[in-house]
């Protein structure tokens, strides 16, 4: 055994010497040390580790000292989603043909009403407008009514929480949620012609983005810096600079600087390029209350959006699910208070009220500055997981170590890791379950709270490695 292994596991053994029960244990020596090297104070990191099933502690460290989780939050939003509603539950989007169809024309009104569902992108949007089509729709002479009734949310600043308004995760939620109100930015060189190709998708209605932009020489860094890039609401993107031909072909997500008439100019850009005519307008309304839909749009099943919230640590998906949870408990509008409620409600249940005194719950995703958890509750949450019937769905949602989603550029052993990951500029933290060498499976939460929270990534990682190795348990 190492020197450093050594040590630790004395103080391990010493912690539980009568008059030691009640010290905190140190941290081990590798973490330490990356964390010195960082410039972190032990303080700053809070620790569980315990055997998976028996709930034995192999290290706690300031664990009941409530944090912010960042989208460690994810973890008790997609785990109450899977209890409350199961993995193969489903959103359902009514849809209603009002007026009678003749000759491809309707005469009256296309209504969609929405109920949450994060899943609305462009294909699947494109699949429920050509189900329309299916039903012998080629024109609407009256309008597309959009019901975002549900939710009663109120208007915000998307930049608000960090002053990026055109980051994709700063999109607020909605009721009838399209393509996330983004809009994806392509550029592919042509070299020889010495311009590069812009691509737009989706479609958006009276939106004409520049077609190409100069190809650039050297090295390609700060790519979208070098565009010069403005996005004016409603009339598309206009690029002043250039873009390196050294980059290859790449993406640019944004969300819309319009987001109130995204929806509007998406579903009549995409009706038309899909050879469909539109008499009226894209307007929000209300659903009829007294006939059945024409039919019901599904989602993806609850399981494949866990996962997808998990894996890419998706933030407008979990808020549109916490918010979901409340829709289906029947609190309709859902407001950010009764989502708050109905969650709370699920956690006291699950650990006893007076575990959750501290807790602050948010919006369900960890993009914000007060959401706070105790490490140990969350640790009691994977060890509750562990032993349920929905430990396969929750464990295959999270991003596996140096494979893929959030720790697929992860400095540990391929494959031996399901952790969730999260950070924000002062938090940076891990929670899942590890495989150690010995076969042994744990349940590690870790957060490191700190202004410096991004330098701490190393020691994290040293803390999974040394839990891998089997190092408390010798």
């Amino acid at each position: 055994m190492s020197m450093c292994r050594f040590l630790g596991a004395l103080g391990l053994l010493l912690s539980g010497l009568p008059g030691l029960a009640g010290a905190q244990p140190r941290l081990p020596p590798e973490v330490l040390q990356a964390l010195q090297r960082a410039k972190l104070p032990e303080e700053a990191l809070s620790v569980v580790l315990e055997e998976a099933g028996t709930g034995r502690s192999l290290l706690a460290w300031q664990e009941q000292r409530p944090v912010n989780p960042a989208s460690l939050s994810k973890l008790v939003t997609t785990y109450a989603a899977l209890d409350r509603l199961g993995p193969a539950w489903t959103w359902r989007t009514p849809v209603w043909l009002l007026g009678e169809v003749r000759d491809g024309v309707l005469h009256g009104d296309l209504v969609l009403r929405g109920s949450g569902d994060p899943t609305l992108v462009l294909e699947r949007l494109w699949l429920l407008l050509r189900r329309v089509q299916q039903m012998g729709v080629r024109e609407i002479r009256g309008d597309v009514v959009l019901d975002r009734s549900a939710f009663a949310l109120p208007e915000t600043d998307p930049g608000e929480f960090d002053g990026e308004p055109l980051r994709p995760y700063n999109v607020r939620p909605d009721a009838l949620l399209l393509n996330f109100r983004s809009v994806t930015y392509g550029f592919v060189p042509d070299a020889a012609g010495g311009r590069v190709r812009v691509t737009q998708s989706p479609p958006l209605a009276g939106a004409e983005s520049d077609r190409t932009v100069p190809a650039l020489p050297g090295p390609c860094s700060d790519w979208r810096a070098g565009l010069k890039a403005t996005f004016a609401p409603e009339a598309g993107a206009r690029f002043a600079g250039g873009y390196p031909v050294a980059c290859g072909e790449l993406n640019w997500p944004v969300a819309d600087p319009a987001p109130r008439s995204y929806n509007a100019r998406l579903i009549e850009g995409l009706w038309h390029e899909m050879g469909g005519q539109l008499g009226g307008r894209v307007r929000d309304g209300a659903a009829p209350a007294d006939r059945a839909p024409s039919f019901e749009w599904l989602s993806p099943t609850l399981a494949e959006v866990v996962r997808d919230i998990n894996k890419f640590s998706n933030n407008v998906m979990a808020q549109q699910l916490f918010l979901s949870l409340a829709l289906h408990s029947g609190n309709a509008p859902v407001t950010w208070d009764n989502a708050r409620s109905t969650l709370r409600t699920w956690l006291d249940a699950r650990v006893g009220a007076g575990a959750t005194a501290e807790v602050v719950l948010d919006n369900g995703a960890g993009l914000s500055r007060e959401a706070r958890l105790p490490p140990a509750l969350l640790a009691r949450l994977l060890q509750q997981a562990w032993g349920s019937p929905l430990m396969p769905e929750l464990l295959a949602s999270l991003p596996v170590s140096a494979t893929d989603g959030t720790l697929r550029r992860a400095q540990i052993p391929a494959g031996r890791a399901h952790l969730k990951t999260g950070s924000l500029r002062d938090v940076a933290g891990i929670a899942g379950v590890l495989l150690s060498d010995s076969g042994r499976r744990y349940v590690l939460v870790a957060i490191v709270h700190h202004p410096q929270a991004g330098a701490a990534r190393p020691a994290l990682d040293a803390l999974v490695r040394w839990a891998l190795a089997d190092a408390p348990a010798r």
